[in-house]
């Protein structure tokens, strides 16, 4: 147990609204290109050309020699290689779902020039063709711990000879042959054997020396790397570009220092499943810690610049607020821009932004000052890192008419309201943040200036203010989802370096959507060094004091562990930062295509217990409340009238109601005693039960935790109605106000006095 823990559970509070070096050589891959141009994919007829040439199961990588045919009709479904059904696993294995036929043959395929495409008589347009043999061990334990969901897979091997990381950067499919008829086709998905052979702790991103710039990008199936380096943060052309080199696949390229305050991006080319064609991208480095506006570009920056310091920054470390345990975490969520965008005590210049958490003199630093006195200690803020939906240059941003006072006289019901708003509700200056974009970075809409260092400055001195009034500083980490995907959308930054590796797909190839779009894969090893190494970042660079992992039951265990040893590891002495006292909570809700460990053991609320991570605790929400955000809206609890006012809505008779409500107050005692899996409490029946032993309507135990770090209470978060409005919605109609009120205070003070 840390010396941070104490038996007392965490609270939640709603948010605070207020109305020139040379060019390095690119080393080519050694595949040659085809002898001849393939038929167009995208024709109405398609010429078959029939293979007469050797089978290639070494590390020979010429052209199959083909010869062409007559017009052929094509029995396959032609949409076939639009589709990664087979796995790659490790570098000389690959894992295909289909027919264990011992007549049956299995060949890879590979092409440069992305020209392979499907005919009657099987996979034509290549330039390798290699024979793949029955693994008939199946897949090892560490492929099936790794994807479990392909444990019944067939396993084929691919002769140790083949030069693999050439392999890697061509167009691949996979073809089953019996009989010599072509009976099945598919694309191939390569996390596992990028993992495998490619897997890499060293620096990337933009690395300072005193002479020099060096830049890092992992893109191993990347043909070619360049990097353009601007003056100017929008607009204007290169004043260099430069060829990067690889090295296992890693590219990399050397510039004078004189680089640093200059703009850059890659251009990546690279095969991508999504279009099946060779894309050259243009791309921001995924390890940016500086944007120009709307992320045109990456800033060649150095946050170890004393010019990015505000006053007293480095000895920040020494004045935190004092924080002797874990469970003495009390949170308030905040949005950035609603904190200070209508508070009219804050100079106009700086509202809705970082610099309004500096105006020591505002309505929101004063509220915020009460509740530091009152208790509170932590500031939780919504999502702060570049994120898509918010247009950067403030001067773009629509706002509603003047005739916006008119709308205030309208009846509450009124549907002109609601139109008005959402005519601009894509143009406005407002989002919640969770669709991310590049997660390193400070978003540049809360800054004065989105161009170069106002939103590092900035941001450091929202933390440095908040921390100087007696509070801590978390910020909303969405690493379990991104807002684009593919080669042509300008918010897609990981899926143009390296295409399909960092998201989930589900065993057709297509990507995962159940956390909101773009699902990423924690579970591939680059996507966890990504997050780690994002997490320092924000803990070192701009010294907050905690992270709230949006849908944290998508993001493996592993990572969840890793991510809080790493940060614990930190200290004052070496990192000006006191990592013990970095606490990490998420919402560990277990469902999609992660549910019950299907792709690997997830950091859920049933998994996560024993590991000083906190998880959101549903459960006295839903007693307190009534039903489930998911459930019927007048589904009443606790608190809101259960048996005992009725709203009109139908939960049974009398008797179902009342037995209905005594479970809820079992479920309030388990969440009381920081929902303890444990905890022995005595239930309405007057039976001695354990925590975990008390089960929900659906038979989830109720108590999951070992430790009441491990369980953040709370009856309202950001999601979802208010207290208040969800209160009135489930009550009586009859209730007046004040009695709402009530029932708003007596639902919060059975968070803020739970305790074992």
């Amino acid at each position: 147990m840390s010396s941070l823990s104490s038996p007392s559970p965490l609270l939640l509070h709603r948010p605070l609204v207020f109305a020139p070096s040379p060019p390095l050589r690119h080393i080519s891959p050694a595949i040659p290109k085809p002898s001849s141009p393939p038929p167009s994919a995208r024709a109405g007829a398609r010429l078959s050309r029939r293979s007469r040439g050797r089978t290639i199961s070494s590390c020979s990588l010429e052209p199959a020699p083909m010869e062409r045919t007559s017009i052929a009709e094509v029995s396959l479904p032609q949409d076939l290689l639009s589709y990664a059904r087979a796995y790659w696993v490790a570098r000389f294995l690959i894992a295909w779902n289909i027919n264990d036929d011992d007549d049956a043959c299995v060949y890879l395929y590979a092409s440069r020039k992305a020209s392979i495409f499907l005919t009657d008589e099987g996979i034509e347009g290549y330039d390798v063709k290699i024979l793949l043999e029955p693994e008939y061990n199946g897949l090892p334990a560490n492929v099936t711990e790794k994807f479990p969901h392909i444990v019944n897979y067939r396993a084929f091997k691919i002769s140790q000879s083949v030069d693999i990381g050439n392999l890697l950067k061509c167009q691949l499919a996979a073809a089953f042959y019996v009989d010599g008829k072509c009976e099945n086709a598919t694309g191939l998905q390569l996390p596992g054997v990028l993992d495998d052979l490619f897997a890499y702790n060293g620096p990337l991103g933009a690395v300072f020396s005193k002479a020099a710039v060096t830049l890092y990008l992992w893109a191993p199936t990347a043909q070619e790397v360049s990097v353009c380096v601007y003056e100017d943060p929008l607009g204007g052309e290169p004043v260099e570009s430069v060829q990067l080199e690889e090295f296992g696949g890693v590219w990399s390229a050397v510039g004078p220092r004189s680089w640093e305050g200059c703009y850059y991006v890659y251009e990546v080319s690279v095969y991508h499943p999504s279009t099946s064609r060779i894309e050259k991208s243009t791309v921001n480095d995924p390890y940016a810690r500086g944007l120009s506006s709307n992320g045109k570009r990456t800033w060649l920056v150095n946050l170890d610049s004393e010019n990015l310091k505000p006053e007293g920054w480095d000895k920040l470390a020494d004045e935190k607020p004092g924080l002797l345990s874990f469970s003495d975490i009390s949170i308030y969520e905040l949005h950035i821009r609603d904190f200070s965008a209508s508070d009219y005590t804050v100079n106009c210049d700086i509202r809705g932004g970082y610099l309004a958490f500096t105006s020591q003199e505002s309505a929101g630093i004063y509220h915020l000052k009460k509740l530091s006195n009152a208790g509170l200690t932590h500031v939780h803020l919504l999502p702060s890192f570049h994120f898509a939906g918010v247009d950067d240059d403030k001067s773009n941003w629509k706002y509603l008419g003047k005739d916006d006072g008119e709308m205030a006289k309208l009846p509450a019901d009124s549907d002109k309201q609601q139109a008005v708003v959402t005519a601009i509700q894509d143009e406005d200056g407002y989002n919640w943040g969770y669709n991310p974009v590049l997660w390193g970075v400070p978003k540049g809409s809360y800054s004065g200036n989105p161009n170069g260092p106002s939103r590092i400055l900035e941001f450091r001195k929202m933390i440095q203010a908040v921390n100087r009034i007696g509070l801590r500083v978390v910020l909303d980490v969405v690493y379990n989802h991104l807002a684009a995907s593919g080669p042509l959308d300008e918010n897609s930054v990981l899926d143009k370096v390296v295409p399909g590796y960092y998201l989930r797909r589900n065993t057709d190839g297509v990507i995962e959507n159940s956390a909101c779009m773009n699902n990423t894969a924690s579970e591939h090893f680059m996507v966890e060094h990504l997050i780690l190494d994002d997490l320092l970042n924000w803990a070192v660079a701009y010294k907050v004091d905690g992270f709230r992992f949006d849908l944290m039951g998508h993001i493996m265990k592993r990572t969840m562990v890793k991510a809080r040893s790493t940060l614990q590891s930190l200290s004052k002495e070496k990192d000006g930062v006191d990592g013990p006292k970095i606490y990490i909570y998420g919402e560990g809700w277990d469902f999609g295509e992660v549910a019950k460990n299907k792709r690997g053991i997830n950091a859920s609320q049933f998994n996560i217990c024993g590991t000083g991570i906190g998880s959101f605790n549903d459960r006295i929400r839903d007693a307190v409340l009534g039903g489930s955000p998911f459930g019927h809206p007048l589904q009443q609890g606790f608190v809101t009238g259960l048996s005992l006012e009725p709203n009109g809505y139908d939960h049974g008779d009398k008797s179902v109601t009342d037995r209905m409500l005594s479970a809820s107050a079992d479920h309030i005692q388990v969440g009381l005693a920081a929902n303890l899996r444990d905890f022995v409490l005595t239930n309405h029946e007057g039976k001695a039960m354990k925590g975990s032993e008390v089960l929900t309507h659906d038979g989830v135990p109720v108590g999951y935790a070992l430790s009441p770090t491990e369980t953040v209470n709370y009856v309202s978060a950001h999601d979802n109605e208010t207290l208040f409005d969800i209160i009135s919605l489930k009550t009586a109609l009859e209730l007046s106000v004040d009695d709402r009120c009530r029932i708003n205070h007596l639902a919060s003070s059975l968070v803020a006095l739970s305790q074992a």
